[in-house]
């Protein structure tokens, strides 16, 4: 079986901190039965030449719902579609601090503070925010992290003073299939925030969501672009179609789809955290527990921001299972 061979060269090329090809990352995208095995076999072994058989795991708030004025076509929040989220201002200072002492008792390494809309505007929630990342710093160990939107330099000035350790942001998807997601801003303000972030030395959680419309190339041509910006961590999402949204009837992935998509990311991105995210539980089903041998080295727990996520017995039941180990900041 000569892809044997060719496996343990990209296994080995990776860990050299060699580029593996676009066609390289097709290939791993359109392998199946004994062949896809091999790449997982492979991606496991690089997942755990970095992060051995530990897990990190972290959890999000809602803090601020509905009524975003972009258009992102999966998105429940968005004012431009005919979904119907929760919709409410951003919630206090006490109630953001509650949620991140939860996050610490469930073992999450990182705390994501998440707010609707375009990009933080300086003002009192904005200085809420940045009070309540402050305190954080002071009594957890959870590290905080914020999802806001779009920055400006003072923004992300300000969020690193703080102590906000992580900013996240996604790219949502490939440059070339993001005009058919989101028309309301362009692709390159959402890059111009990645780098406005590391540039102020907050760390950057960025990835995307499968199961779009996208083709198997443009999800290579996604990992392709996070690996040039050089993120530092990231979140792979999955479609959870709403009710009300543009995709609503939208249902392309199959569980098989999401591990090979795991396991292409941790070719391309061997030593960067790759952590399982939304949408895990419909679209990944009975193979949930194989996100670990695919290459992911974490998982957000509890809910996301307008679904509901698995009971935390359960995800800590297939930890235990898998024998993988929960590893903290």
């Amino acid at each position: 079986m000569n892809y044997l061979q060719n496996i343990q060269q990209l296994v080995d090329k990776a860990m050299a901190g060699q580029s593996l090809s676009h066609d390289q990352g097709v290939k791993i995208l359109r392998a199946t039965g004994a062949e896809y095995s091999a790449y997982m076999a492979g991606a496991h072994h690089l997942k755990e030449h970095s992060f051995a058989d530990r897990a990190q795991l972290c959890s999000i708030i809602n803090a601020k719902s509905g009524r975003c004025q972009e258009n992102c076509a999966f998105c429940a929040q968005s004012s431009h579609h005919q979904s119907s989220p929760p919709i409410y201002p951003l919630k206090s200072r006490q109630e953001i601090i509650a949620g991140a002492q939860q996050a610490e008792e469930e073992g999450s390494h990182c705390y994501g503070i998440v707010t609707s809309g375009t990009q933080p505007e300086a003002g009192e929630e904005f200085d809420t925010i940045l009070s309540a990342i402050r305190e954080i710093r002071d009594r957890f160990d959870v590290e905080p992290s914020a999802s806001l939107g779009l920055l400006t330099e003072d923004l992300a000035l300000a969020l690193a003073d703080a102590g906000c350790v992580t900013y996240h942001h996604n790219l949502e998807t490939a440059r070339s299939f993001f005009p058919q997601i989101c028309t309301t801003h362009d692709y390159e303000e959402d890059v111009n925030t990645v780098k406005l972030a590391k540039a102020t030395g907050m760390k950057v959680c960025c990835g995307g969501i499968f199961g779009l419309g996208e083709s198997i190339e443009q999800r290579v041509e996604l990992a392709e672009t996070l690996r040039e910006l050089n993120v530092d961590s990231i979140p792979l999402n999955f479609l959870n179609p709403i009710q009300g949204t543009p995709l609503e009837n939208h249902q392309s992935l199959t569980p098989m789809d999401c591990v090979r998509a795991i396991t292409m990311f941790r070719y391309f991105l061997p030593n960067k955290p790759i952590s399982v995210c939304g949408g895990r539980e419909t679209n990944l089903r009975e193979l949930q527990s194989w996100i670990f041998m695919a290459g992911a080295s974490g998982t957000m727990v509890g809910n996301y921001l307008t679904t509901s996520g698995r009971s935390k017995e359960v995800d800590m039941q297939m930890f235990t299972d898998l024998e993988v180990k929960i590893h903290g900041c």
